[in-house]
Formats: structure tokens, C-alpha cells, sequence
């Protein structure tokens, strides 16, 4: 199966033509003599299961490469009848079992979701087949990850300390809504899935998906006000606001919503910019006339604390504009500083908060306005936008357009205009998913991890480690290669990371971004797939000079 610009992509089957076969003898080989010392090494390289002729092998393809696979049998002995006894003694009596074995993915394609699909051939022919439990020898080097599969153990760890497995079981009535669907997706959807490591769209719960897909609802139904509020309840007692209003559209929106307010207010402005998205800041503040100072420092580098509090102190300003996460550079900017110097100063501020509400703590209390969105940190669909703020606001027909007036949309209730449905539901399954102090810390721990890996294996970051922001990781590249180029061949290889903004593109950038639904196993290959790719287009650079 080809992709978009004819790029192979995965696809999952059973195995059944005669190449296929050889390449699992190669894979069988390569698993369990070399990296798990299970079986005698032998010259051909080629490891034939000694229950061949009766496993079902499921498997992942990319054009002729055999990516991973999984084996199903039903018949008695197992595997684990012969290294436990049986396995009757162990579990309840009366159950039709099947044994999963031989679960692998070739070392350079560990990606997440070739494990997930293999996993749902499988549940679907245990389904089919009316199996009620399933049996695995998993690998004490991975008993998390198949915990997290659902598997539990039982009996003792079999095999030798080299290679010593955790006999588990998994009982398939209890199979979570999340696998059941997963069942009915078509092999070519999953073929298409990769990791995402995208700043938006990012990748969203199951129960997101769910909730996303419901019927539509009118928008004056008191159902839906009524899921408008709660919504909105949700959101204030996540950034400890005290109101919020929610709008169909992008954060671009929720700016130009709060450069309106910005309108109304009376004397000079300062707006800090440090990148892309500061300097978007600048141009919606000019598009409204705004009078405003600015105050700029080079892409990735911080505000210096002492410069703002000088620049603040003798301005007299009304009013400061700031971005919290940069997403551009992945500097997080201090707003506990702003906030200060914002209370002793008596300058309104203004804040985008559109990458760091949902990756990280954020406050806003005593913050005049501050913007967010559905889709980022989040982790819902792109289309809703939100402007939070804490003082009573009034409506402004006579200098503010309707859509824009935030005044006319919380005199209105909150839903003046037409709002999908579909997109409140999703964001309203997103934050009942979300439990903040634990996504916080998993997205600080993914990001020094990968922060940590990246500068091991020589990568350049452009944040600082002290100033970097939560689920964001700009890699600077060498002129010698070429960013797209690399981003293009880590895509193809299972990873979409951000490299083809205009901003990017100048400056030769890549960007990692934690910002959706993430599971640790989807991350653990992205270094050495990273490194993988990388590695050749120096060569070839090297070659040419």
C-alpha cells in the first residue's frame, strides 16, 4: 500500500504469502536467539516455531519489510502447559483459552502503534472465535507494558535469567470500551496511524473520539447551554479564572478578542515578544491600532527579569501582552513575574496561554485576559477557542464588532452564535479525561527524559533546559541537513513531528510537541528512529564535500 506522495505505509494482515513466512522465521530468529538468548544460535539465521503449523501469525508490512508480528494458537499443550504443567491448575475451569505468542516488533519500528495493531487483529480473532481468556509468556524486561495491556500474572516466572518471561492471562469479556473499538477500525486506518508528536491537531482520547462523534445538537437546546456552562466550570477551576467565554474558532481568534478589550482601554501598551507567536501579538495590536511599546529578544533566548521590570517601571503602561508557552521556540516566559510587576504597576495583563493550558500549571488569577484553545495541551479537536478573564465586561456595540465583542458573547450567556455540538462534547470529554496533576507531571517527565536522550545523542535544542517550556522541544539542525528532508523520512518511519511551518522551514527546525494523548510505549522508539534518520543525511552530506 502506498501513502501520500507514494510513501509506504504500514498494513496489517495475516500472514500468508511465502515471503512473509520467511521473514518471521527471521524476525523469530532475531527476537528470541539474539536480543531474548531463549533458543541455540544457529547459520541460518532462521527460527521455525515449534507450533508452526498451527499458529495464526499476525503481522505488520511495509512494502517487502516485515515490521512486527504476533502468533495465536488454541490447541492444547500450550507453551506454558510445558513449562508450568498445566496451566488448569492456575486459572478458573471451563474457559476457552487461546495463547498469544511470539508478540515482536523488529528493534528499529518499536513504534506504539504497530503494537496497537497488531493487538486489534488479535482481539478481533479472539472475538470471533468466542475465546474467553488469553495466555502470554511476557518478557519480564516489558511486564508494564503488558500490564497496561490488561494482562495479569499468574503462576511462577519461567525460562532462565537471560530470558525469563511472567506467565499472564487477560480475560477477554472484560476487554475495555477503548479495545472494542479499536476492533472495528479497517486495517487501512490503522496502517495510516502514526505517533503524533504535532503542536495541532493532536492526538485525542478514545473517549474523545466518542464523544465527537454523537449527533449533533442545536446550540439553543437548554442541553447544550447547560454542557456550555459546565464546560466553562471546568475550565475557571483549572486556571483558577473567573470566567471564561468560548468561541468557534482558532486561538487567532481569542487574540483578536482580547485585542478588542485591549481597545477599550485607555493609554499605552507593552508587548514583550521573544518569537513567532509574540510577534503575532504585534501584528493583531497594529491591525487594531493599538498604541503599544515592544519590548523583543532574540527567538528561543528568555526575558531578562531586570529589563522588563526597568522597561515596565518607566513606561506608565496600561496594559502589558505577553505568550506564556512560545511555541515557536519552546521557551516557557515567566508569568509569575508579569503577574508581579502587573500588581505593582497597575498594568492590565493580557496573556496567550494557548500552549500551556493543559501541559502545565497555569494561573490566572489577577490576570485581566488570557486566551486558550481546544486543541493543543488540551487534548481535543481543533475549533473552539476561549478567552478567560477577571473582571465583569460589558458589551461595546458601538466600537466593537459582534463577533469579537466579548461583552455581547457573556451578556448573551455564552452562546450567541452558532457552536458545534460535536466540538463542545469532545472538549467536555477531554477535560473529564484530564487529571491534571498527573498529566502535568507525565508531560515534564516525557519532556526531560526526551531533553535528556536528545542531548546525549549530540542534538542541539534551542531553550535552555532551566527556561524550556513542558511538551515543547525545538531541535536546532546543522546547515547541512536539511529539516524537512529529516522530518519527511522520521514521519515515514512512524513519528509526525512539526517541521513544516513557514517559521520552522527558515530556520531549519524540528519540533517535538507532548501536547496530545500519549502512552510512554509510543515514545521509546523516537530517539533511535530520530538518530536512524538522521544519521544518513550526514553521511551523505559528508560523501558530496
Amino acid at each position: 500500500m502506498n501513502g501520500v506522495n507514494g510513501k509506504s505505509e504500514y498494513v496489517f494482515k495475516v500472514a500468508s504469502e511465502p515471503w512473509e513466512l520467511e521473514e518471521i522465521f527471521r524476525l523469530n530468529y532475531e527476537t528470541f536467539v539474539e536480543e531474548l538468548p531463549q533458543h541455540e544460535e544457529n547459520p541460518s539465521r532462521r527460527l521455525i516455531d515449534q507450533f508452526h503449523d498451527e499458529n495464526t501469525y499476525f503481522i505488520c508490512v511495509r512494502g517487502n519489510e516485515l515490521a512486527g508480528m504476533v502468533a495465536v494458537r488454541d490447541k492444547r499443550p500450550f507453551s506454558l502447559d510445558r513449562k508450568l504443567g498445566s496451566v488448569d491448575e492456575y486459572l478458573p475451569s471451563g474457559l476457552s483459552l487461546c495463547e498469544i505468542r511470539l508478540l515482536t516488533v523488529r528493534s528499529e519500528r518499536r513504534n506504539g502503534r504497530i503494537l496497537q495493531g497488531l493487538l486489534s487483529l488479535v482481539a478481533k480473532h479472539c472475538v470471533d472465535n468466542g475465546y474467553e481468556m488469553a495466555l502470554i509468556s511476557g518478557t519480564t524486561r516489558q511486564l508494564s507494558l503488558y500490564e497496561r495491556l490488561g494482562f495479569e500474572p499468574f503462576g511462577p516466572i519461567v525460562g532462565t535469567p537471560e530470558a525469563s518471561f511472567q506467565p499472564m492471562f487477560r480475560r477477554l469479556e472484560t476487554l475495555d470500551d477503548d479495545f472494542k473499538g479499536r476492533l472495528h477500525r479497517s486495517v487501512e486506518e490503522h496502517s495510516a496511524e502514526t505517533v503524533n508528536l504535532m503542536p495541532g491537531p493532536v492526538s485525542v482520547h478514545p473517549d474523545v473520539q466518542r464523544a465527537f462523534a454523537r449527533r449533533p445538537e442545536s446550540h439553543r437546546s437548554p442541553a447544550f447551554v447547560a454542557g456550555v456552562q459546565r464546560v466553562k466550570d471546568r475550565l475557571c477551576g483549572l486556571t483558577n479564572a473567573q470566567h471564561v467565554e468560548i468561541m468557534l474558532g482558532s486561538g487567532t481568534l481569542a487574540n483578536d478578542v482580547i485585542a478588542a478589550q485591549l481597545s477599550l482601554e485607555p493609554g499605552r501598551g507593552l508587548i514583550l515578544s521573544n518569537g513567532e507567536f509574540g510577534d503575532r501579538l504585534l501584528d493583531q495590536a497594529t491591525r487594531f491600532g493599538l498604541e503599544f511599546d515592544a519590548l523583543q529578544e532574540p527567538w528561543g533566548q528568555p526575558f531578562d527579569a531586570d529589563e522588563i521590570s526597568n522597561t515596565v517601571a518607566q513606561g506608565h503602561y496600561a496594559w502589558m501582552w505577553a505568550v506564556h508557552c512560545e511555541t515557536s521556540t519552546g521557551v516557557l516566559n515567566d508569568i509569575a513575574l508579569l503577574n508581579r510587576l502587573s500588581t505593582e504597576t497597575h498594568a492590565k495583563l493580557a496573556l496567550d496561554c494557548i500552549s500551556s493550558i493543559g501541559t502545565t500549571p497555569v494561573d490566572l488569577q489577577g490576570v485581566f485576559l488570557a486566551s486558550g484553545v481546544s486543541g493543543k495541551g488540551l487534548a481535543s479537536y481543533p475549533g473552539l477557542s476561549m478567552v478567560f478573564y477577571n473582571n465583569e465586561v460589558q458589551p461595546r456595540p458601538d466600537k466593537l464588532p459582534r463577533y469579537l465583542d466579548l461583552g455581547y458573547i457573556a451578556n448573551k450567556g455564552g452562546v450567541p452564535f452558532t457552536t458545534s455540538s460535536n466540538l463542545l462534547a469532545a472538549l467536555a470529554s477531554a477535560l473529564d479525561v484530564l487529571e491534571p496533576a498527573q498529566r502535568f507531571d507525565d508531560v515534564e517527565e516525557r519532556t526531560r527524559e526526551l531533553r535528556d536522550g536528545l542531548h546525549a545523542h549530540g542534538f542541539t535544542l534551542l531553550a535552555r533546559d532551566e527556561v524550556s517550556a513542558p511538551a515543547v522541544i525545538t531541535i536546532v539542525l546543522p546547515p547541512d541537513v536539511d529539516s524537512v528532508e529529516l522530518g519527511e523520512r522520521v514521519e515515514n518511519a512512524g513519528f509526525a513531528l512539526s517541521y513544516n511551518s513557514d517559521y520552522l522551514r527558515e530556520r531549519n527546525w524540528i519540533q517535538i510537541c507532548l501536547m496530545g494523548y500519549l502512552d510512554d510505549a509510543d515514545l521509546e522508539p523516537l530517539i533511535p528512529t530520530l538518530e536512524r534518520e538522521y544519521a544518513p543525511l550526514r553521511r551523505t552530506v559528508a560523501a558530496q564535500t
